[in-house]
């Protein structure tokens, strides 16, 4: 067992080496994340810590323009990573070693650079990273899918990191990482050593965001089968677009749950006033016998609904967002039906970021239980993309997905697969 003094800030305390750091590294859109992560063991007896986890949104950023824009995205990215990491370092009490990083290194991590960020390679040379070596193993990142200007930003960092620790790299798939956080426990403490949720495989994981709307048999973890995915528009895309359409602020999706809600509570109160609903949208593909979707002709539906109208009122807002809401929703629900009637599946994973709309995540509960089967939704706060995501997704599968050496580069794939 090596023993590791700890930097001066913890000086006489001792940290004993007998588990894997793991460093997670996102930047696939609009979050920049960082997170430390401890593990012992191997899944599914694996039990893991988190020492820190922080995620940056720049929902603020790209809100005044309706949506994400790649090159400003990557701006911000490279911006915040080397805060961030200090940051997380500081937080993580991991120990340290002082190194003293050779002229050659420095032109190795300036060449990994050179064309992509001169600021990033900058902040990190003026940084404590090239003086100090932490406890850290290995460094997970994701390499995709997402938006490439934003994924080459945390690839070359990471890289870079690798080569000035001289410890393995690993790009990790963002949708594994999606299903693999959904195993976290509800409860979770920070510097607790925890368990992850026991789940029977295989299993059906649907997968909901603003680029990505999919339904995966999960054999086990590290072993996925793409059983439906939509052939147009993500379900957080359509939601962003007809929000867009009802004059409402980015990100769209919780403005529309919100009205939706509104519309709900409204129509079931004893003294509503309402008047009748007039609005029906189509259940796109809700019949065909295959698992794709399709949200396009929802929205165009939904453009079609507003030309009849000439002014958009709170009511008619209202009903809008809730009847659209219910549209994309019974789609999933029919969707996950025919795909537990075709697959043999013993449990319900959701994740990604539109997991959090109130009314889809309650349905697909619903769905789990009357298919008495455990469902696994993303804790509160892990539904978006993070970094503690990417690091559990290596520590998980750590024998199936074969890392990469500090020093050989991984490459951004916007449209990776599972």
């Amino acid at each position: 067992m090596e023993v590791q003094v700890l930097s001066p800030a913890q000086k006489g305390r001792i940290y004993l080496r007998k588990n894997m750091i793991t460093l997670g590294i996102e930047t696939s859109c609009d979050e920049t994340s960082i997170c430390l992560l401890e593990t012992r063991g191997e899944y599914p007896a694996l039990e893991y810590r988190v020492l820190s986890h922080i995620i940056h949104s720049q929902i603020d950023i790209h809100s005044k323009y309706g949506g994400v824009f790649p090159m400003m995205a990557k701006r911000e990215h490279a911006k915040r990573l080397v805060p961030l990491l200090e940051q997380a370092l500081s937080e993580s009490g991991l120990g340290s070693r002082s190194i003293e990083t050779s002229k050659e290194t420095l032109e190795t991590v300036r060449k990994i650079y050179g064309e992509h960020d001169e600021n990033l390679f900058q902040m990190i040379e003026n940084s404590s990273l090239i003086k100090e070596k932490p406890v850290i193993d290995r460094i997970a990142v994701t390499v995709g899918p997402g938006l490439e200007p934003a994924l080459w930003v945390g690839i070359n960092f990471a890289n870079a990191l690798g080569t000035l620790w001289n410890i393995p790299v690993s790009g990790m798939n963002h949708m594994e990482g999606h299903i693999v956080v959904s195993l976290v426990p509800k409860t979770q403490s920070k510097n607790t050593f925890e368990k992850l949720t026991n789940c029977p495989f295989p299993a059906i994981a649907i997968l909901l965001s603003g680029g990505h709307t999919e339904i995966v048999l999960v054999k086990e973890i590290g072993h996925y089968q793409i059983l439906g995915a939509t052939r147009d528009d993500a379900v957080g895309e359509a939601f962003d677009k007809v929000a867009r359409m009802l004059g409402l602020p980015y990100p769209g999706g919780p403005e529309i749950s919100k009205l939706a809600e509104e519309k709900r509570m409204s129509a079931s109160s004893p003294h509503s006033a309402a008047k009748i609903d007039t609005v029906r949208f189509p259940r796109p593909m809700i019949d065909s016998p295959n698992l794709d979707m399709s949200f396009s002709g929802l929205k165009t539906a939904v453009l079609y609904e507003l030309k009849k109208h000439s002014k958009i009122t709170d009511d008619l807002q209202n009903e809008i967002a809730c009847e659209f809401e219910d549209a994309v929703t019974e789609t999933i629900i029919a969707k996950l039906q025919k795909a537990f009637e075709k697959n043999e599946a013993f449990a319900l994973i959701a994740g990604g970021g539109v997991m959090a709309n109130r009314h889809i995540l309650s349905a697909c509960a619903t769905f789990a239980k009357n298919h008495k089967v455990p469902f696994f939704p993303p804790s509160t706060g892990l539904s978006g993309d993070n970094a503690l995501m990417i690091a559990l997704a290596k520590a998980i599968t750590n024998e199936k997905t074969s890392g990469q050496m500090a020093g050989d580069p991984l490459r951004a794939s916007g449209n990776l697969t599972l």
